[in-house]
């Protein structure tokens, strides 16, 4: 296990996901902190709500531009984002205005929600595996968290806060580059999987799938509903000058990593009903902070419980995109559900948060009971209950989750390092028996050529014979 989490294609992920959490997190505070310059607590929490939901809107067009956008032109794209990104963080950071502050600052958090989803989509593609999969979001959040407690607490000036976020922006946009040239044949793979039609027999599949993802995505914005209330009453505080940047907001970190681990178990075969136990503990604590229990109590809560949601929904949805024919628009779904929750109920999160504990009371009930029918209904509480069963259900899912040849192929080649032109001329060899000759031929080069490249192909292979290549290459 130990052994996953350090390959270069998880330790890549890692750093992905840890430098976007960060960035977007330091992005929030910074925010936050500029906008409540200018208003009062309430419409300080309404206006970082908004930031949120441009957060989420970026998410969704990532997808459209993955697909869309020539090959050539996307590390352009993605440097000229990263870009603007860095202006706009520089313009909330000056306060010009009310206006400006917040015009940067959508525009900003719009950009940040593109790397976001790419960020989680290239993740996603790129690790070998899912046996480790929480760890590795869970690892990446509290790398992501403890470098915005580096940024709080360290650097105390707001442009030098700034310039640190611009920084670690512009080491994101290179992540982002290599991760996408690293995993060139998979991400062309899951593109071509994309528009490509499906076998009448595979409709029904399809469709069971895509009900997963929407019961899964109905079950994070219910979740998100309660751990919104509790981010409202915590921002109500940090606008009216409470800092909540000091040793608290450690225990995101830890609890982070701890559900990381704690999923991981059997397969995330428990992390259901371990993250419902959680979930449970946070409709109970706005009930409590509502009955006059001490801020900290609050705080410490929701740090607690928001790093268990947090690996729940990345996991989880980076999990299910690879069975999905858009992954790079599901591979993300969970921060987007989370923001767009975030956006679309902050009116009533606040008035519930300003509302007597009779409203406070009879809301968590509701979201209590409506978060309980949606894990039923996601078939997250169901746990197999005989040998028998459990073997069949693990059948099931790896006759599901089996690859198919042209992921087998795309693994071989990216395993191997092979380069285009290589990739080329292993296709050609191993299509049928045609001689060498014939197969120079048909490539346009020479048959010496086509001899070096084979050679090459065989020793970054481990393979001797042009049978065995075969064999390798289509995984028999």
């Amino acid at each position: 296990m130990k052994g996953e989490l350090r390959k270069p294609a998880s330790v890549n992920a890692i750093l992905l996901i840890g430098i976007f959490t960060f960035v977007f997190l330091g992005a929030e505070y910074l925010f936050v902190n500029m906008i409540s310059l200018s208003v009062t607590e309430g419409k300080t929490v309404i206006a970082q709500n908004y930031a949120l939901g441009a957060s989420a809107v970026g998410f969704f067009l990532y997808p459209a531009m993955e697909r869309w956008v020539g090959r050539r032109y996307k590390s352009a794209l993605t440097f000229i984002l990263a870009l603007g990104a860095i202006i706009c963080t520089f313009i909330v950071q000056q306060h010009i205005s009310y206006a400006a502050t917040m015009a940067a600052g959508m525009m900003l958090f719009l950009l940040l929600g593109v790397f976001g989803s790419a960020v989680h989509y290239l993740a996603a593609v790129t690790i070998d595996g899912d046996k480790v999969l929480a760890r590795l979001a869970g690892i990446a959040y509290a790398l992501g968290i403890l470098l915005q407690y580096a940024n709080n607490n360290l650097v105390n000036l707001e442009v030098a806060e700034a310039a640190f976020l611009s920084v670690f922006l512009a080491a994101l946009s290179l992540l982002v580059i290599r991760a996408r040239q690293a995993s060139r044949s998979r991400i062309e793979m899951s593109e071509t999987a994309a528009v490509s039609s499906k076998p009448a027999e595979d409709i029904s599949l399809t469709r069971k799938k895509r009900t997963a993802g929407v019961m899964l995505a109905l079950l994070v914005v219910l979740m998100a509903c309660v751990f919104s209330t509790l981010d409202n009453a915590v921002t109500l505080r940090h606008a009216s000058g409470t800092d909540i940047g000091q040793w608290p907001r450690l225990l995101l970190a830890f609890s982070g990593l701890a559900a990381g681990f704690v999923f991981d178990i059997r397969k995330r075969k428990y992390m259901g009903l371990i993250m419902y136990c959680v979930m449970m503990m946070s409709v109970l604590s706005i009930v409590v902070l509502n009955l006059g229990a001490p801020f900290l109590i609050g705080l410490v809560v929701f740090y607690l419980s928001s790093g268990f949601f947090v690996v729940f929904f990345t996991a989880s949805f980076m999990e299910l995109s690879r069975h999905m024919r858009l992954p790079s628009l599901w591979a993300g779904m969970g921060r987007a559900a989370n923001n767009l929750c975030a956006f679309t109920v902050s009116g009533v999160s606040m008035m519930l948060t300003q509302s007597g504990i009779a409203a406070v009371m009879i809301a968590s009930l509701i979201l209590f009971v409506l978060v309980s029918v949606a894990f039923i209904g996601a078939g997250l509480f169901r746990l197999p209950s005989t040998v028998g069963e459990r073997e069949a259900i693990q059948a099931g899912l790896a006759a599901a989750a089996a690859p198919t040849p042209e992921e087998v192929q795309a693994e071989f080649i990216s395993r191997s390092g092979l380069t285009p032109r290589e990739e080329e001329v292993l296709r050609a060899v191993t299509a049928d028996e045609r001689p060498l000759k014939q197969v120079a031929d048909d490539l346009g080069i020479s048959l010496r050529m086509v001899q070096r490249h084979l050679t090459s192909i065989y020793s970054k292979t481990d393979t001797q014979t042009r049978a065995g290549l075969t064999r390798a290459f289509f995984g028999k």
